[in-house]
């Protein structure tokens, strides 16, 4: 029996972790041993971890890192805590001189500089794979042993502000980088052309089983109450996902379109969302749903799904509502394309709020074109469990 190590962070409700989710339950549990290791026992999604998969036990040492400084110098977690200052001086520093904001280098400098310090996981043991499921990808590199490592990339590389030449270091020390998508390896061999012959697509796997079961699980018409056409989000409270949403609400609601929006998701924008909500009078047409552990009735209950990002690698939620024959609308962002079939199985509308509010009025008349692409998902297999089989193959 061949043994994995598959590392991530946590088990919050995220897309990444669904799709974590999706793989654990679809790998072979008579051919293969599987361990995970969490950084953080924490998240809403930790209780669906299937049986067969041997949750490793959590070293305090790795919980640090998604935690306050001073919570972790208060318990004495001194030379990590040095780790992390060292690398939030140096990513501040590095931001200053190229004039970057909110770039993903602090994120990066965190784990680099403490990494050094880390215990090893499993030092023992000699997996014959060793996954590390989320960026930075310091520790599956450094603390285990491994015949093969393979590192995951969910991100959108067009989108995102990093140190290539140090992250290049990183991705280099692995057998194989594994995408989500053809558009996410494009936009990620656009910044590491060098690291092509590397790269593998394989796509996010849904846990179809435990979608089915859990979106008859309640009755959320109580939250889900009004009248007219319902279009639900799912997404963090951030720029990135979901803080355009009352404006092009309101732009909907002016051309006489009766619509109430439902956001599943949290995040440190979410007062900033509030406000937009309030300066728009939106308060009883974009209605905030708060985090859910089980978002599947609400996507059941709404008319349309609407993913209105600036940017996405591949959306897991666009793919959950395709999975329950949901007419599905999304932003053109860059990988909107490898997305879904416009016209098809979905609908791609322009970014920018107006043009945006414009193209969905217009769809939610055309009530013959949504019901044939919910036709056309209901012909189509979104789980991707065949997936699971190229990564049965980077074994040979």
């Amino acid at each position: 029996m061949k043994s994995i190590l598959i590392l991530s962070h946590a088990m919050e409700l995220g897309g990444a972790e669904k799709s974590l989710l999706g793989l654990l339950n679809a790998i072979d549990s008579k051919k293969y041993q599987v361990d995970l290791f969490l950084m953080r026992h924490e998240g809403s999604l930790l209780e669906d971890i299937p049986e067969n998969i041997n949750l490793l036990p959590e070293i305090p040492a790795y919980t640090v890192l998604a935690r306050p400084l001073k919570d972790v110098i208060k318990e004495r977690h001194f030379i990590l805590a040095f780790g992390r200052i060292v690398g939030k001086i140096k990513a501040r520093s590095y931001e200053k001189k190229r004039n970057i904001i909110d770039s993903g280098v602090g994120l990066e400098y965190s784990h680099k500089y403490t990494v050094p310090y880390m215990p090893k996981i499993q030092k023992q043991k000699v997996y014959d794979m060793a996954i590390q499921f989320l960026t930075p990808h310091y520790f599956v590199e450094q603390k285990v042993r491994a015949k093969k490592k393979i590192a995951w990339i969910h991100t959108d590389y067009s989108k995102v502000q990093i140190n290539v030449e140090s992250e290049l270091k990183m991705w280099k020390k692995y057998d194989k980088i594994v995408s989500i998508s053809d558009a996410v390896t494009e936009s990620f061999l656009k910044v590491f052309p060098d690291l092509k012959d590397k790269i593998v697509v394989i796509e996010n796997i849904l846990p179809e089983q435990l979608i089915y079961k859990q979106m008859d699980e309640f009755d959320v018409s109580e939250e889900m109450f009004s009248e007219g056409v319902k279009l639900l989000s799912i997404g963090r409270y951030c720029y990135a996902k979901t803080d355009n949403i009352p404006n092009i609400c309101s732009r909907m609601l002016n051309k006489g379109i009766n619509i109430t929006w439902y956001i599943i998701g949290f995040g440190v924008a979410e007062e900033l969302i509030k406000e937009k909500i309030r300066e728009e009078k939106m308060e009883n047409h974009v209605i905030l749903l708060g985090k859910k552990q089980n978002p599947y009735p609400y996507i059941k209950a709404c008319d349309i799904y609407v993913q209105p990002s600036r940017y996405e690698g591949k959306s897991v939620a666009v793919r959950e509502a395709q999975l329950i024959k949901k007419p599905v609308i999304i932003t053109n962002y860059s990988t909107a394309k490898s997305q879904l079939e416009n016209e098809i199985d979905g609908l791609i509308v322009p970014m920018e709020n107006k043009d945006c509010a414009d193209q969905m009025v217009e769809i939610i008349q055309d009530v013959e074109k949504l019901r044939k692409i919910s036709e056309a998902c209901s012909k189509r297999d979104y789980s991707n469990k065949r997936e699971v089989q190229k990564l049965y193959k980077l074994f040979e």
